[in-house]
């Protein structure tokens, strides 16, 4: 096993999790990330939790969304019920050996089954909001994840674990680093009522008085290295041009547009997969409004690899979600989608806030 892996597992378990003795630990990913769920597993043993394993077998989401009927695509396991309200901890591992596996799935059937997952996303939310639901999810990489960066799979882990600095004797003193210098710039944030972000074809405006800005140093996704908070919904104004492919649920859109009035996206377009982002945006009320604005800062992520868990924290960006709120920000906009998107700041891009400019060309001034 490479001991990046090791220490990946680790960094899970120990920093990330805090996991602690009797807890109840879900460590979930696909088959090829083995290395790294048991990895976790014999973490988690050694602090003298509880863990056990929930495998995806991904032929199995495609056969139930391309042959089950609607009923059953929306229907919620009762053990899914009762694992989001009993567990203390989740570790979420990303690792595909194909990445366009849902291709081929008529997208409103895939609309039913994100829908049908709104009430479980708003209790996960919930506990992971008041603390009773530590979380953190991770990439294992893999050769689909290195094609679709156009690496090699050896570059692809370097990439992979040079982003959350395991390269370090000890990578948890870099992120506590971190923490202390984002935790400085929320306090700055957290001041703040009107932000103004401008870039080539991104000219948006909203309000955040009153929401609360989050520092993320590695305790929830790793790597890490963003802030974010949640606008007040209806005061969302202009259009945001997005930089990178946007990814959820297995599609890939290109070149997203949207527009917004009154808090709301009122047009949109994409180069590719349009008919995806229409249908994800019409699940519910609550899938045209934004649920999180965030930027991007870790600077060791420099390009797009077509994984938004990288892409969202390249260091210059900016990140918009429509979709549910994270409840900690003070955002209130329920829906059954997350769905990140991201922005480039780095050439001429500015964020203004109450007049004031705080960030110029990927970088805060502040």
């Amino acid at each position: 096993m490479d001991p990046r892996v090791r220490k990946l597992a680790k960094l899970m378990i120990n920093y990330s999790l805090k996991l602690k003795k009797g807890q109840l630990l879900l460590i979930k990913g696909e088959i090829a990330a083995q290395p790294l769920i048991q990895a976790a597993f014999e973490e988690a043993l050694k602090v003298g939790a509880n863990p056990y394993t929930d495998i995806v077998l991904p032929d199995t989401i495609e056969a139930m969304l391309k042959q089950g009927s609607p009923t059953q695509i929306g229907y919620v396991h009762p053990m899914k019920k009762m694992e989001v309200s009993k567990i203390d901890a989740l570790l979420s591992i990303w690792a595909s050996e194909n990445l366009n596996y849902l291709s081929g799935v008529d997208p409103k059937r895939q609309a039913i089954q994100s829908k049908s997952r709104g009430p479980y996303m708003k209790k996960f939310f919930k506990r992971t909001a008041e603390g009773s639901l530590s979380w953190v999810g991770t990439q294992f990489p893999t050769q689909a994840d290195a094609q679709k960066a156009e690496m090699s799979l050896s570059d692809y882990e370097d990439f992979v674990f040079g982003a959350g600095h395991l390269h370090l004797a000890d990578p948890s003193k870099h992120w506590k680093k971190v923490a202390t210098e984002q935790k400085r710039l929320v306090r700055i944030l957290n001041r703040i009522d009107r932000l103004h972000i401008r870039a080539d074809g991104t000219d948006l405006k909203m309000r955040v008085k009153g929401r609360k800005w989050i520092s993320c140093h590695g305790t929830e996704n790793f790597p890490d290295g963003e802030i974010f908070s949640g606008p007040i919904e209806d005061t969302v104004e202009g259009k945001i041009s997005f930089s990178y492919p946007a990814l959820y649920g297995g599609r890939t859109v290109d070149s997203v547009r949207l527009e917004f009035k009154k808090g709301k996206v009122v047009a949109h377009e994409a180069s590719r997969n349009g008919d995806y982002l229409t249908a994800m945006l019409n699940i519910d009320k609550g899938a045209r409004r934004v649920g999180e604005i965030a930027v991007g800062t870790n600077y060791q992520i420099k390009e797009s690899t077509g994984n938004t868990l990288f892409d969202e924290k390249i260091g210059g960006t900016c990140h918009l979600a429509v979709g549910a709120s994270i409840p900690e920000s003070g955002g209130k906009n329920n829906s059954a989608i997350h769905w990140d998107m991201v922005c480039d700041l780095r050439k001429g891009g500015e964020i203004i806030a109450d007049g004031k400019l705080i960030y110029r060309n990927g970088k805060f001034i502040i």
